[in-house]
């Protein structure tokens, strides 16, 4: 089974109410050992940070064509904690609600991420904040550059 790195992001770029940009990189070698990358994007996003991290790994989860192992990394705890944590099997086992029968948010999104998961061994990282890991800063740059560079509203739900 292949194994890939996939880092990820979404970014408010410090307004939450203007555009941001989501994306993803898949790290993967050949077996030749070669070292290859693959980019996934999109910007203009008017949307909310979670609602954009969800995005990403989305994006980079349907871009893989075959079941593989996955390496996720990201700086969103929403993200990560959501599996690492079960809160996915208790809003399903819940019907979708969490605390006081509250519905959860973005749950289309979540139903499509676990449907994009389902093939894959997936093992999800987070990488803490914005403080200097090599990995976050690599994703913040593709994220940042969906913004810049895309000059269409993307479709939030991709």
């Amino acid at each position: 089974m292949m194994k890939v790195s996939l880092y990820t992001d979404g970014s408010a770029r410090g307004n939450p109410d203007g555009p941001g940009g989501y994306g993803a990189i898949l790290q993967y070698r050949d077996k030749n050992g070669t070292l290859h990358e693959r980019e996934y994007s999109a910007g203009y996003v008017k949307t909310t940070n979670n609602r954009m991290e969800l995005m990403a790994v989305i994006a980079g989860l349907e871009a893989l064509n075959r079941p593989c192992e996955v390496e996720v990394f990201s700086d969103s705890s929403y993200v990560i904690k959501a599996f690492t944590d079960h809160w996915l099997d208790s809003w399903q086992k819940k019907n979708w609600t969490r605390g006081k029968n509250e519905p959860v948010k973005n749950v289309d999104l979540w139903k499509r991420l676990l449907k994009a998961a389902e093939p894959h061994q997936i093992t999800w990282n987070w990488v803490k904040g914005h403080a200097g890991h090599p990995e976050n800063e690599r994703c913040d740059k593709l994220a940042t550059n969906a913004a810049d560079h895309h000059a269409e509203l993307v479709d939030e739900g991709i």
